[in-house]
Formats: C-alpha cells, structure tokens, sequence
C-alpha cells in the first residue's frame, strides 16, 4: 500500500526530508512495508506501539538526482499532535481486513445526555460522537470512525527553487473524485492550501505548482492566542479562509465532515453564505466601485499589505501570524502597520478648519476634498473662533462628535435595529431623508470610520452585526436576518417547511412590500418577479432572493458608498486580523463595565427563578465573569445582546427588539435542553445549563463566547 504525505518542513540546507506517513491497514507493529516518496520507494518498518491509520514521521535523504534507491536508515517518530484525546481507548486485538477501520472506547464525558454530541480526537482527527440512548456519563461505548478523507500525496521537488529562490516547487496527485477545473486542499507546512486542477489533468494524474517560501515558513511561527486556540480546538465543519496556491490570496472554503470542499448548487439555509465584494471600476481621484453578493469562494482578498509607493509592508507570513495574536496585540500589530503606512510628518499635516454649528457640512466638504494619500497624512483640527491648539484632544472630540451626528436618526441616514435598540442599520429611506446629498454623506462616514480605524480613534455608533462582516468580507448565512428582523425571520423560517398546497394557499410571489415614510412600494426580488409564483419547486431561490435583499438589496448604493470610503483610508488585507465582534471593539473602544451596575439590573427565570443570583451555578456565573477582563466582558455581553455596548444610563435601561426595557436575563435550563450556554439577543437573555461544577461552566461558557465570533453555532 502507497502511504499518503503531507509536507510538514523543508529547510533548503538541509540533507534531508521529512515526509508524514500513514501507517496502511494491514500493517502489524515490527512489520514493514513500503511507501513512496516522489520518485522512489523506500521500506519503513512499523514502530512498536503504532497502529493502522496512525500518522508517523519519516526524514529521508534528498537526492538531486531523484533517481530510485534504497536508504538504510531513516527516522521514524510519533508525531505529537496524533495522539487520542483523554478517554478514548483503541481496542486492542483486532483482526482487520484491508481497508477496515479500528474500533475504539469512548467514556461519556460528564453532563452529555442521550442524543447529545461531544467532540473526541482520534489520531489527531477531531470527530463528533452522538450519545446513545440509554447511555449516561461515565459509560463507555464502542465506536468504529468513518473512514479517513482522501488526502493529497505532495512532495517537493529536491532543490527547485524558482522565481529567484522566491518560491518552491511541489508535486501533487490529484485526489479521486475531483474534476477539471474544480479545486481541492491540501496542507503544506500547517497551512491549508488551496489548489485548482487543472483543465487538462485528471483524477490521479501528477501536477505541479509553485509555492512562495513565506507561505510555507508560517505555519507554527508565534504564539497563538487563547481564543484562538479555543477555536481551533474546537472548530465544527464551517467557512475556512484558505489561500490559494494560483496567486496566495485568501479565499474563503467550506468542508463536509469528511474533509473534503463542500458544493452547494442550490441555496440551503443552513449550509449556503454569500461574501460581499467590492469591484473597483477605476483609481481615480474618487473611485468608483460596485458591491455585489457572491459565492464565498469569489469573494478573495490579497494577502500581502503594500505602502502607497507600491513597495510590500506585510507579507502573508505576518498576516498569519497577527490573525493568532490575541487582542491586545492585534492591536498592537494593526496600529504598528498603520503607522508605517501614514504618509508625510507633522510639517505636511492637514489642516481642517470647521464652524462648531456647521460642524457636518463643514466636516464632510474638507474630507471629501482629499485625495486618498492624503487620508493618510496626519490631520489636526481647529474649530474657528475658539482658541486650542491641536494636541489630540481636538481630534478625539472632532471624531466623536462628527460620527454620533452621522449615526443620528434624526438626520434620517441611519435608523435604530428593530432587533436591538442599541445599534444601528442603514435606513433604505435615506434618498427620500437627505435627497441632495445622502450618498455623498455615506462615502464621508466611510472615510471617517477608515481614519478613526487608522488613528486610533473611537467611532460613536454600533451597526448590527451583518455590516461589521461585510465590512471584513465575511460570509453572511440566512441566520443574520435573525438579527435584523426576528419577526420576518421566523416567517421564512415557516415558509420553509411547508409543502405544495400550503405555498399555493399563501399565494406569494418574488416581491417585498417597502414602507419608505409612508410610501409604499413593490420590489421585484428577480426580474419579473411579480410574474412568478413561490412553489415548492423555486422555494429554495425565494429564500435566497429574500436574504440577497435584506442584507444588500434595500441599500446596496448607500452601503457601496460606505465601503467606498473605508477602503480610501484602510487597506483590506489589513483587516483580515479580526473577526466581526473585534472589529466591533477596536470601532467603538472597550466599553465601561460596570459590575455592580450589572449584577443588580439583572434578571432570573427558568430554573434560577426561586434562588435567583443565589443559586450555585449563577454564583459561579458571576464569579467567573468578575475574573474576566474587559474585551471578554465586552464578547460576552455581544454574545447575550448583540452589541459590546452598554446604554448610557446603565443596565437597568437595556432594551430588546420591541424598544421596551428588557434586563439582562439569566435562564435556568437542563442539561438535556442545550449543552453549551445559549442566548436570545431580542430578549438579552442567556439560557445557563445547570452544570455540576464551576470548572464545566467556565469551560463552556468560554467556548460559546469564543465561538460565536465564527458565526457558527454550537451543537
């Protein structure tokens, strides 16, 4: 049997190189068999203790000539990373035929119930295991995982540097199954790489492909985060940024549990997401642009940051890196870059002069009379006929002051969340509000926010969660009109389930009814969509259309300007680094938390009703919050209401989806109903499992925390 490699390092200096192995099905410890590796066929004799589907780790002398030969001696080692996870037991003894997969163990962890799942890792393959019934904790089940995903046998080509030593050559066979044109993964050095086979090539066919020397030197290069490690450990089957191998660039994937690129012909509500990408139509003075919703793998952003002479500031390998920094020092690393990238010194500084009463007006015919190198000089600001000098507080004031009036209802730009009082979403009414200029004023927020970013100031206003991500171009899911519109996301909810005759009774077609001030209009959600009825058969391209409207459709001009003039100022490599709920943070500032204030506006029902904050778990609760510093503080209370932000009079003035006071509310639930903590952002409530032991809670609180930044849900 023919082993399958995965590159783990080449060093150019080095006499030899290693290659990971996976020991075949038929192979007994103190046997050997024979893999390849390129060219040649080596013999590899099992280690003691290692068995079938194990990963080993084998160094083998280069050879220029890549010749076949035989070695007599190599390295052979366990790799750490493969090892089973705690309570997974391989049962020994066991006679398989070729291609049949080992048994194993599993104990229950503690607070599973029936039909629950918990996530194991066998050989270094994360799995998901779901409890059977009549099984508690503590018991112990047999298990046989489902057969290991086709991997790709690479190997680099001994001593082919190309591009100037920029790069290295490596081969590949195309996995079975994969056709021409489509691509697939592969992993090079810890980083996931994706490639694209080519027209002519077909499955099991050699080909060849270049990799930059920084992309392959990344991986394993700096610490990671605690977060980050948290997601990586427990990352479920969702949306990957992958870097393609044709020019590096980030490209965002999707995998099925086999671990293999998932496909989506048609829209599911579930599994399908869209990327809003922004097309520059020239790079001119004031460019123009148009943003559009695409498949995610057409949404690719470059992983390289460059200065305005065109010279490269951060390559991938630093992207990379900062991506697992935590916070603080994401930062760090962002302010760093942008530094390096402001052009000029105080001599050459903008001047901008604005009337305190005029101060908008003011504000936005100064900034939208520079150019885009000139967004990133240094400004100072003076407000005429009052005396101060610019030493930072004017900027900061200037920031505040021009962003909270941008933000502002009342100038009919931007309208509060029917969802989440407290933030804010663009009001597809804003032509009608501000019919001279309300497009001009959405490119002048999006400088403004780009230079608060680039500065290191606070902007004053939270957008709902979907604009943060398209912000970043991330994948947006049919669950973000959740935090939209509730009520209209239960309906298509609804919708979905029903069958032939309940559609025909319902008698929809592709059209949205907008209420504009009083004016009501009909919007065709396809071209001639009021000509086409919803049946059970175009269900599926009604949910879609209905998504594409309300999270682009209803203001895609005002947004294209927004997006337009953030990317004047700020680079979007840049900001690859963070997720959604950090963007979030480093906008708008940590916010002032008060505990007392929030312990005492807080709520209790469920199974806290009686006890209330005297219950055990909720003890814990609070104990384990107080613990927390402010940016997990501030994750949490995203994860319970939406936003990090915390009204100006306190928590006892937190609002819900229907503009009414709605405390922070802590819910008792069973076990059996969730295991992870959940929440209610239109109801601020978060539903707490009643765990056994203040270690359980802290580790699933943490984790539910952590993850809701992927925009995943935890099962």
């Amino acid at each position: 049997d023919s082993a399958n490699f995965i590159i783990q390092d080449i060093s150019g200096g080095s006499s030899t190189s290693t290659f990971r192995i996976t020991v075949p099905s038929n192979v007994r410890p103190g046997e050997e068999f024979q893999a390849s590796a390129g060219e040649r066929i080596v013999h590899v004799r099992c280690l003691p203790g290692a068995y079938p589907g194990q990963s080993l780790e084998i160094n083998v002398p280069l050879d220029d000539e890549e010749t076949a030969s035989d070695w007599d001696s190599m390295s052979l080692q366990d790799l750490p990373q493969d090892q089973d996870s705690e309570h997974v037991t391989r049962i020994s003894n066991q006679h398989l035929l070729p291609g049949e997969q080992s048994a194993y163990n599993v104990q229950i962890p503690e607070g599973v119930m029936e039909g629950q799942q918990f996530s194991i890792t066998i050989n270094g393959r994360p799995l998901s295991v779901t409890c059977p019934n009549m099984c508690r904790p503590g018991m112990t089940v047999k298990i046989v995982p489902p057969s290991t995903p086709q991997s790709t046998t690479t190997r680099p080509l001994a001593g082919r540097l190309n591009n100037n030593g920029k790069t290295r050559r490596f081969e590949v066979t195309v996995p079975k199954g994969v056709h021409p044109g489509k691509p697939f993964t592969l992993i090079a050095s810890g980083v996931r790489v994706l490639v694209t086979c080519p027209i002519n090539a077909i499955s099991g066919q050699r080909i060849q492909f270049d990799l930059p020397l920084e992309l392959i030197s990344a991986a394993n290069n700096g610490p990671k985060s605690a977060l980050a490690q948290i997601k990586l450990s427990y990352h479920k089957d969702g949306w990957t940024r992958t870097v393609r191998a044709s020019d590096v660039k980030f490209q965002w994937t999707r995998f099925d549990e086999r671990g293999n690129i998932e496909q989506q012909p048609r829209f599911h509500t579930d599994r399908s997401a869209y990327v809003l990408k922004l097309d520059f139509l020239n790079d001119d003075r004031m460019r123009q642009g148009h943003v559009s919703l695409v498949t995610p793998e057409k949404g690719v952003v470059d992983s390289n940051i460059k200065r305005a002479d065109g010279s490269e500031l951060a390559c991938y390998s630093d992207i990379a890196n900062a991506q697992m920094k935590n916070y603080g020092d994401k930062i760090k690393w962002f302010q760093d870059t942008c530094a390096e990238l402001v052009v000029g010194s105080w001599a050459n500084c903008i001047k901008i002069n604005v009337r305190r009463d005029c101060l908008v007006s003011d504000s936005m015919h100064a900034v939208m009379s520079l150019s885009r190198e000139e967004l990133r000089k240094r400004w100072r600001f003076e407000f005429i006929g009052e005396a101060g000098l610019d030493l930072g507080g004017l900027k900061k004031e200037w920031f505040e002051l021009v962003t909270k009036g941008l933000f502002d209802p009342n100038m009919g730009l931007w309208q509060s969340s029917t969802t989440n009082q407290m933030c804010m979403q663009i009001n597809p009414a804003s032509a009608i509000c501000c019919p001279e200029d309300h497009l001009l004023c959405f490119r002048f927020l999006g400088r403004v926010m780009g230079k608060a970013m680039f500065d290191g100031e606070l902007v004053k206003g939270h957008m709902v969660n979907h604009l943060y991500k398209h912000l970043l171009g991330w994948p947006v899911m049919f669950n973000d009109l959740k935090d939209l519109d509730e009520v209209y996301f239960n309906s298509l909810k609804q919708m979905s389930a029903m069958g032939a005759e309940e559609l025909q009774y319902v008698d929809m077609d592709f059209t949205a009814t907008e209420d504009l001030l009083g004016m009501v209009q009909t919007v065709d959600l396809i071209p001639e969509g009021a000509g086409n009825m919803v049946t059970e058969d175009n269900l599926p391209e009604y949910l879609e259309a209905c998504l594409r409207y309300r999270l682009l459709g209803r203001y895609e001009a005002q947004l294209n300007e927004l997006l337009l003039g953030f990317y004047d100022v700020l680079p979007e490599p840049l900001l690859t680094i963070f997720d959604f709920q950090e963007l979030e943070l480093l906008m708008c500032g940590l916010p002032k938390i008060e505990m007392n204030d929030w312990m005492a506006h807080t709520e209790y029902s469920g199974q806290y009703d009686r006890l209330g904050p005297n219950h055990e778990v909720c003890v814990w609760f609070w104990d384990i919050v107080s613990d927390y510093d402010q940016e997990m503080k501030a994750r949490l209370l995203q994860f319970v209401t939406g936003t990090s932000g915390v009204p100006a009079n306190g928590f006892g003035s937190l609002q819900g989806n229907d503009g009414n006071i709605h405390r922070f509310t802590i819910e008792g639930v069973s076990l059996d109903m969730c295991v992870y903590p959940r929440s209610h952002t239109c109801f601020n409530r978060i539903d707490l499992p009643l765990y056994e032991t203040r270690d359980e809670l802290e580790d699933k609180l943490r984790i539910a925390v952590t993850m809701a930044s992927t925009g995943f849900d935890l099962e």
